[in-house]
């Protein structure tokens, strides 16, 4: 889509264009498009409507009921932020007493949009004139124009003395092709910039990928993982007076947050019991696993592997439990042959510290029977294990 696309979209026609595309969207796009040509909609518009409301219909999941006013692009739809996982950020800032924000990359003004519903006037820059337009088409569509605006320009050029707090999602894919970006200083803006914002807002708050690797985590800056119903989807730097304690992992289950924070601890390594806790991803990213195990009263079984171990089954946000009735050294023709045995056709396969591949290990192990179990891949003190073991209710 185009500039021009898109003004043709904001019209009356437009409009009636994606209200027909919103009644035929989700089945055969040939038979869709053929719909909205014979109700005399021009093939064009036609085609852009049709996009969009595929694209509304994707973004029920992150936007809940705004997703269909909102405008959409692909690439900013897949890298927008949860409206959960927004809204509780803004709450965050609000509490911290930001007023005035500058969202430096706004995209499509997800985040944004959650800090105005949370009462901050924010200060939206956008690189791209199509996604800067959508932007304040969102904003309007929300009935915060007022309190989000949106200018399309160079991020690093926006004076940020005229706020008191910055929100920075740097672009980490590249534009035209959608590939992934690795290099911290290829991100727009670049890394340099973004890390030096906490130098020059009191309040600055960056999001990140989960995967970002700790050693480029500011000094003094508090590193957030955020998971939603299981899916680790985020991470995020609080700096300057934002940091409240060295790494946090925030799991979101339906619109409760649980949270488990810390930095410093060291898990003790024993034997298997009789419980196996899998952690969250946010609290394996997080580097929090000593401090669950603390809470869970836990050990570990190898000191670089994140499965946890106790004799109790407690409960948790945190993490998984399953009840392990077996631990074998791993022998693809023992484990076969105890499987047939126990008559089990079904496995979940979970794995840590092993090399092996599930579905081949699936394929070799010739399953038949009306019985399931999960297995565990591992090590226990170095040696490849294999755990059998049933899940226990959430």
């Amino acid at each position: 889509m185009d500039l021009e696309q898109f003004a043709a979209l904001r019209t009356p026609e437009g409009s009636a264009a994606l209200d027909a595309a919103a009644r035929v969207a989700g089945g055969d796009p040939l038979t869709a498009a053929a719909a909205l040509r014979s109700a005399g909609v021009p093939a064009g518009l036609a085609a852009a409507a049709l996009t969009q409301a595929e694209l509304r219909r994707r973004a029920a999941g992150k936007f809940g009921p705004a997703a269909p006013g909102m405008f959409l692009t692909r690439a900013g739809l897949e890298q927008a932020t949860r409206g959960v996982v927004a809204r509780r950020r803004a709450e965050r800032l609000r509490a911290a007493g930001v007023a005035t924000l500058a969202d430096l990359g706004c995209g499509l003004g997800a985040d944004a949009l959650a800090a105005a519903r949370a009462g901050i006037r924010v200060n939206g820059v956008e690189a791209d004139p199509l996604t800067a337009a959508m932007a304040a088409a969102n904003a309007e569509a929300a009935g915060l124009a007022d309190l989000f605006t949106v200018e399309c320009g160079d991020a690093t050029a926006f004076d940020v003395t005229r706020v008191d707090g910055v929100f920075c999602d740097p672009a980490r894919r590249k534009a035209g092709t959608g590939r992934r970006i690795f290099d911290p200083n290829a991100y727009s803006p670049p890394w340099d910039f973004v890390t030096g914002l906490a130098e020059r807002v009191p309040h600055t708050v960056v999001k990140v990928a989960p995967g970002l690797d700790h050693a480029l985590i500011p000094a003094g800056a508090e590193a957030e993982w955020v998971s939603v119903d299981g899916d680790l989807v985020e991470a995020a730097l609080w700096c300057g007076a934002l940091a409240e304690v060295p790494r946090r992992a925030t799991v979101l289950r339906g619109d409760t947050a649980h949270v488990l924070t810390g930095g410093a601890a060291e898990a003790p390594v024993g034997r298997p019991r009789r419980f196996l806790y899998d952690p969250d991803a946010a609290v394996v990213r997080a580097h929090l696993v000593a401090e669950l195990a603390g809470d869970l009263d836990a050990t570990l079984a190898d000191p670089s592997i994140a499965y946890l171990y106790g004799d109790e089954a407690r409960p948790t946000p945190f993490a998984r439990c399953l009840e392990i009735t077996d631990v074998l050294p791993f022998s693809l023709k023992r484990l076969r042959a105890l499987l047939r045995e126990r008559r089990v056709g079904r496995v979940e396969i979970l794995k840590r510290g092993s090399a092996l591949e599930p579905e081949k290990l699936r394929r070799d192990l010739k399953l038949a029977g009306d019985e399931a179990a999960s297995l565990v891949l591992t090590r226990v003190a170095g040696a490849p294990t294999v755990l059998i073991c049933r899940p226990l209710p959430a």
